[in-house]
């Protein structure tokens, strides 16, 4: 059983949650993880890079000069890969790098990015994230009295205009809804801080995830 500890905006204990081990993954999923990052991000390139072969590049099919008797290597068009202003041999073209990774690897590497933030303890539990006004001064008071001083992530049940308007000025610093987040968004940030609502839909979809395993 892993404990996760709850906090106020003031970084005071105030109880504890805890976990069934039944819904965390920590003995499978390592590649799961890596795969879906890599997908994830390969579907974010562009794949606009190209560059003109000799035949399209502009010119005549014209032969510079005679094959013979010049004293000169032999040529037979300007738009040769040899020559300057010439066409690229084996240059960049646009592709589509997009991968497909099944469902259910990419529902297995949540669970596992999930459960290693839960067992290393970089997974807190705030019972309340709400602000009185969106000020930044109110979000770095909060994440001073958190202990905050690296990337973070900010989880809450809903989407919360107000503390995503107010922490959107400082870096290293993402609010999202507990709906939105993916694998990247747990991998990429060292810490992340939920609120306990945001929590029982993470616990959701986990518990989703371990119960379709059991059932195979």
């Amino acid at each position: 059983m892993s404990t996760l500890k709850i906090i106020n905006r003031k970084g005071e204990g105030v109880g504890e949650l805890t976990v069934a081990d039944d819904i965390l993954v920590t003995d499978r999923g390592e590649q799961a993880v890596k795969d879906t990052i890599v997908a994830g991000m390969n579907a974010n390139r562009a794949g606009t890079a190209s560059t003109l072969r000799k035949g399209e590049v502009a010119g005549s099919n014209k032969k510079p000069w005679k094959q013979k008797g010049t004293g000169r290597a032999r040529a037979g068009l300007r738009q040769s890969p040899v020559w300057r202003g010439g066409g690229v041999a084996f240059g960049p073209h646009p592709r589509d790098f997009s991968q497909k990774i099944n469902k259910k690897v990419t529902k297995l590497a949540f669970c596992r990015a999930v459960s290693d933030h839960v067992v290393g303890g970089t997974l807190k539990l705030v019972d309340d994230f709400s602000l009185p006004e969106a000020k930044t001064k109110l979000v770095r008071e909060l994440c001073k009295a958190l202990g905050i001083t690296r990337h973070c992530l900010f989880v809450t049940a809903a989407v919360d205009p107000v503390l995503t308007q107010a922490a959107r000025n400082i870096p290293n610093l993402c609010v999202l809804a507990a709906q939105d987040i993916g694998v990247w968004h747990v991998v990429r940030f060292p810490t992340i801080v939920m609120a306990r609502g945001a929590w029982e839909i993470i616990e959701a979809r986990m518990k989703d995830i371990t119960k379709k395993k059991k059932e195979g």
